[in-house]
Formats: structure tokens, sequence, C-alpha cells
């Protein structure tokens, strides 16, 4: 690609990425329109951090310090790749949609995915000159099917529609708690860029949830597969919380650039080598309540959907790379990997589910 030199150019190489992952031809896609949009602040000061009390930077021209700048290039950098990888995951579903209300809450969560990844460009575009285009258009150059992607979440297949489901659960699911945690940021046009895409971030939780009650209705899919797409999914949400004890989780607090996910409702004085788990746990709670909602929908006699231990696969943080049990116990390396093998999706799941989604009864109807 050539490189950019002004937003038009970037929209330009928009189209050509849309092109190059088959989205240019789908018609619920194909006339989507890059459009950034920015919310009202809610409070115009800083509200944590070494600049607490001061007016929001509206500019880089008003951040005090280069290593402020850089730091929250690339939380905005980080944020924009999971947009457009994540529509990358999902592109290939447009075709197999089980009914056309699910093709079109596809096509919706895609369009907005894409809309959040241009916000972020137009960031990285009109407020970090050089480095800010440089840094937009990789974000068209780097593929999630080429494991090319920042975050190992989102270099992973999504291959099905309960994958689909899976993924738009827990991983957006966690998109929320992420724009939620820059909502709070001292830079005003990334705070003010956090209102629309929450709003939007709801219907692809939404989108999840309903999908998942749905197919649970019908009771055509063994919950342990189910249960085998909750194991892929969760634990590496649980990484997309960083690293514990991490020194670039406690500068960006320091700095005001990311708050913790209820920092504007606790007002305790934060463990600022613990913010990654702090927000991790809180996740973690949030999902263990859906679970035990979708549980409801399980007949007494088969067995109930879990969120898995913290502990288990996970690639990033205190746990990383060690063997431990769905329910976190500890396993032994002769036995770790036929385990893991049997807690993630097989090579067999793929095959039933293929078998049951040519079906029409797989998922229950939308309720009215």
């Amino acid at each position: 690609m050539a490189r950019i030199s002004t937003y038009d150019d970037w929209v330009a190489l928009f189209r050509q990425w849309q092109r190059e992952i088959g989205l240019s031809d789908h018609p619920k896609v194909r006339d989507y329109t890059p459009q950034p949009m920015y919310g009202e602040l809610e409070h115009p000061e800083i509200r944590f951090g070494a600049f607490k009390g001061q007016l929001r930077w509206k500019s880089l021209q008003h951040i005090p310090d280069q290593r402020i700048r850089d730091s929250l290039e690339q939380l905005i950098v980080v944020q924009g790749d999971t947009e457009f990888a994540s529509v990358e995951q999902q592109r290939n579903l447009l075709e197999t949609a089980p009914s056309d209300f699910d093709l079109d809450s596809l096509a919706r969560v895609m369009c907005e995915e894409m809309r959040h990844g241009v916000q972020m460009s137009h960031i990285l575009i009109n407020h970090f000159g050089y480095s800010g285009r440089i840094e937009a258009q990789k974000l068209l150059e780097r593929h999630a099917y080429a494991n090319q992607r920042l975050l190992g979440s989102f270099n992973l297949d999504v291959q099905n529609w309960l994958d689909f489901f899976v993924y738009t659960q827990f991983i957006d699911r966690d998109g929320k708690f992420q724009l939620k945690m820059l909502s709070f940021s001292a830079f005003a046009p990334l705070a003010q860029s956090m209102g629309p895409m929450l709003k939007e971030e709801s219907f692809h939780l939404g989108t999840g949830n309903n999908g998942l009650l749905r197919l649970l209705k019908a009771g055509k899919i063994p919950i342990p597969i189910i249960q085998r797409y909750f194991n892929k999914w969760i634990c590496t949400a649980f990484d997309l919380f960083g690293k514990d004890g991490s020194a670039t989780s406690q500068w960006a607090y320091e700095w005001g650039l990311k708050g913790r996910y209820d920092e504007d409702q606790n007002p305790a004085v934060p463990d600022r080598e613990q913010l990654n788990a702090y927000n991790r746990e809180l996740y973690r709670k949030e999902c263990v309540g859906l679970v035990e909602k979708l549980n409801r929908l399980i007949p007494a006699d088969q067995p109930k959907l879990f969120v898995p231990d913290i502990k288990f696969n996970r690639a990033i943080g205190a746990y990383a790379g060690q063997r431990f049990s769905v329910t976190g116990e500890p396993v032994s390396p002769a036995q770790y990997e036929s385990y893991l093998a049997s807690q993630l999706p097989t090579r067999e799941d793929q095959e039933l589910l293929a078998q049951i989604f040519e079906r029409p009864d797989w998922i229950a109807p939308r309720a009215a």
C-alpha cells in the first residue's frame, strides 16, 4: 500500500481492505460508509491520576510529556486493531446465517465494528501527525487470518454461529470493559469517542446473549460442546486485560489515560499494581452472572455451563503457560496436552455442529 497523507487517502485504503476481505460485494455491508462520531464529555476535568482536576486535553499540544503521547497513541492503536480484526474473524459467516434476523444482526455488528476502527483511525490521523497516519494504515495491513493482529484473541478463527454467539457474548463484553475504561481518558477526543461506541457495543453483547438463549431453548446442541466454546473464548478474554502488575497499565492510570472499569463509582484509592487483575475480576463476575441466567434454560438432567477457572489455558499474566484444569486444579505435564485438547472445541465438535446447522430448528426463533 502507498503511504497516506490525508484522511481521504486512508478511506481509499479502507475500501481496498473491504475488497481484500470479501465485503465489497455483499449487499448487507457493501454500502457501509465510514463515519466518525464524537459525543459529549460527561465531565470536562481529568478524574484520576497525576493531572486530576485539570481540564481534559483537547489536542496533543495540551499533553505535557512525549511519553504520555506515545502511550496514548499505542492505546488507540490497540483498540483500533481489535475492531478491524473482529470484522475479519466474522466475515465468513455472512453466507450461513440461520435467519434473516441473524444475518441483519451480524451485518450490523460488523458495520459497527468497522465504524469503531474508523473512529480510532480518525483520531490517529487527525491528532498524531506522521506516526498516526502510519499506524492508521497498519490497522488495515495486519490481518487476523494471517495471525498478525496485536492481541491473541483476535487471531483466533470464528468458524460457525456458535463461535459467533460465544464470541459476542464474551469477547465483545471485554470490549465493553475496555471502552468504558477509555471513556475516562484525559484525552478528550478519545473520551468523546467512547459514548457512541459503547451504545453500539451494547447491541453486540445483546446479539451474543440472545443467540445463546435461543440455541439453549432449541436444545439441539449438546451442552459439553457449548462449554468447550466457552472455554475457548473466556480464557483468552481474561488475557485481554493484560499482565498482572503491568507497568504499562500503572502509567496509563497515573497519566489519566485509562481508568478502572468502575472509576465513576469507586472512590477508593486503587492498588495500581493490581489494576488489570481488578478489572479482570469485575469482568469475571459479570460473566458468572450471565452464565447463571443461561443455565436456567438447561434441563435438570443435563450438565450446567460455567465460567472456566481464571488459571485455565492462560497465555498472559501470572498463570501464563501453566497447567491447570477448567476448575483450577493442577494437571500433570504428561497429561496436560491431551487434557487441554479435550476441553477446547474439537474437529468432531465442528463436524457434529455442521450437521446440526443443516436443520433449521437448531436455534429458536427470535422472541416476538
